[in-house]
């Protein structure tokens, strides 16, 4: 089966290629698959399995394909284009970030490398508070593992042509899961405990990703976040970055970006949170995207 399900337009200053790239960091990655032509997912659609190719044989349009299951129906093909949308960010503008990266010498060479790059998100909230509690304070490696275990252990999967796809599971699965369990994943204490809250408060309809998107500013859908026992600045900035599609998020406390920045500047320490402030003046209201950009300077 190779059924075409729709299109999608692409804008301007998008690389499928680079977003590939970006997709293809880590071996470590379960939730889906990529190739040198496009990446492949696994999808609950319609409350049945679905398998999806996402390619792009023209530059212009982006092609969704079913490669396994059953061709859900309208409404379900408009949740999955939201979706991809969302994912690789595609209803965005990024002519002013590259103007803004050209005018500064550290992004400059970043955004040529890399040109067409967009934020890859992560647009459900679920796992996306679930991946930063995860990725919080151990090195990338570790945290895809964490993952890997976590979505084995309770996602749902399909096996095709010689491979497991996984979907993230639902907040509702860990009703019933103890702490223990977690635990036997090696997450520590802490992270189980958080994982289980934040599975209550998204089952229970106490938090939802419409609920922060409406909030009157994106600090307001950070308090809101940091409410949340085990869920400090750093996380909170990530899924503001990765989730609610904030430009301005700068998670000054991320290893990483202080890594990227002492790297590119020849600095003989990290920088401190408040250098990175002083040294982000330039790219107001594009913070998230420079982050994102110094990021790929480590890998």
């Amino acid at each position: 089966m190779n059924d075409l399900l729709f299109e999608l337009p692409l804008p301007a200053l998008f690389d499928f290629d680079v977003c590939l790239e970006y997709l293809n960091r880590s071996p470590l990655e379960c939730l889906y698959r990529t190739d040198q032509q496009g990446v492949t997912r696994y999808f609950i659609l319609d409350n049945m399995p679905v398998l999806i190719r996402l390619t792009v044989p023209e530059e212009s349009k982006l092609q969704v394909t079913l490669l396994h299951g059953t061709a859900p129906g309208p409404e379900a093909q408009e949740r999955l284009a939201r979706y991809i949308m969302e994912w690789f960010d595609l209803g965005r503008d990024l002519a002013p970030f590259y103007r803004v990266a050209e005018a500064d010498p550290l992004l400059q060479p970043l955004a040529q490398q890399h040109r067409g790059l967009r934020i890859v998100g992560i647009p459900d909230l679920f796992e996306a508070l679930c991946w930063a509690i995860l990725g919080q304070q151990v090195n990338l490696a570790f945290a895809y593992r964490l993952k890997h275990q976590l979505t084995a252990a309770y996602g749902k999967s399909l096996e095709w042509g010689g491979q497991t796809y996984y979907e993230f599971p639902a907040p509702e699965v860990f009703a019933e899961v103890e702490l223990e369990e977690l635990f036997a994943l090696q997450l520590t204490r802490s992270k189980a405990r958080t994982v289980l809250e934040v599975a209550a408060l998204i089952a229970s309809g106490g938090l939802s990703r419409e609920e922060l998107l409406a909030k009157p500013s994106p600090e307001a859908a950070e308090q809101r976040l940091l409410e949340i026992r085990g869920v400090g600045p750093w996380t909170s900035q990530y899924v503001r970055m990765r989730c609610l599609d904030d430009t301005t998020a700068f998670p000054v406390g991320d290893v990483g970006l202080q890594n990227a920045v002492k790297f590119l500047t020849g600095m003989d320490r990290k920088p401190t949170p408040a250098e990175l402030v002083q040294l982000a003046q330039p790219w107001r209201g594009w913070e998230a995207y420079a982050t994102f950009y110094l990021w790929r300077a480590l890998y």
